[in-house]
């Protein structure tokens, strides 16, 4: 198979799983039969095994095909993108940082007035992604990256339109002002008076560890694919179900608490 379709195929197979399974033609009726936990154990499943199967095809065909943009070769581009990349690597990890005390945690946080990193951006992860996806899909050197990269930052945009009508539809008017007083572009919502911006509340933690990965990641960016991707499967995977695992501990802890409230006041 040529090395780019290959990599079109394998990444769009994800994303189309990815935004498939959750819209609502698709996503209420398995709920309705698996309940919500086990939609997202089978969500995170398709998810895993589809990433994991785009990710190493790339890996082991990198390589190969036609030559990409390749816009490194310009200096001031280069100095551009790289500085894309280091911005989009701090927001992903700085938006990590403070999912669990956002509207996106799986859990259904209360929707509240923003705070920190989401007066910048509600959707520090995905504006993170599309900078990282984006500016390594013009600095590639292969037709195999640039698709892979610009798969990535296009699953990341349309990822955040697509979880804010998920949730307007499920939280309604809360989301509503919500999305009113935040916005997916970062600075959006400051510059328009929407909101402003606390300097004080911003993760500082995840954004430090956010510029200090970024800047790791380039001493080892030679051998990031190897041995077929693991490198980037293994972290990428583990980390969505440890994510997964701590919101299911949480909700059983906060069910056993409900149900002690119940019986002390039986």
């Amino acid at each position: 198979m040529d090395p780019a379709l290959g990599v079109a195929i394998g990444f769009g197979v994800f994303a189309a799983s990815h935004v498939g399974l959750a819209t609502p033609a698709i996503r209420g009726p398995l709920v309705r039969r698996l309940g919500p936990w086990g939609f997202t154990l089978l969500f995170s499943c398709v998810a895993a095994v589809t990433f994991g199967a785009a990710v190493s095809f790339y890996a082991l065909h990198a390589g190969e095909g036609p030559a990409g943009p390749a816009l490194g070769r310009f200096e001031v581009s280069r100095a551009l993108l790289v500085t894309a990349v280091v911005l989009g690597v701090v927001l992903m990890t700085a938006g990590l940082a403070e999912y669990r005390a956002s509207p996106f945690a799986m859990r259904g946080a209360d929707v509240h007035e923003p705070r920190g990193l989401q007066r910048v951006t509600r959707h520090a992860f995905f504006v993170g992604t599309a900078l990282l996806g984006g500016a390594h899909a013009l600095l590639a050197t292969r037709l195999t990256g640039a698709i892979a990269m610009g798969a990535l930052a296009l699953l990341a945009v349309f990822g955040a339109r697509h979880q804010d009508r998920k949730l307007l539809a499920l939280r309604g008017q809360p989301y509503a002002e919500y999305l009113a007083s935040t916005s997916t572009l970062p600075f959006a919502a400051a510059l328009a008076g929407r909101t402003r911006i606390v300097w004080r509340e911003l993760p500082l933690g995840g954004l430090i560890l956010g510029l200090v990965l970024a800047f790791a990641l380039r001493a080892v960016h030679a051998h990031v694919f190897d041995y077929g991707g693991a490198f980037v499967i293994v972290p990428t995977v583990g980390g969505a179900f440890s994510i997964l695992i701590g919101e299911w501990r949480s909700e059983l802890q906060r069910a056993r608490r409900d149900a002690a409230r119940t019986a002390a006041h039986a």
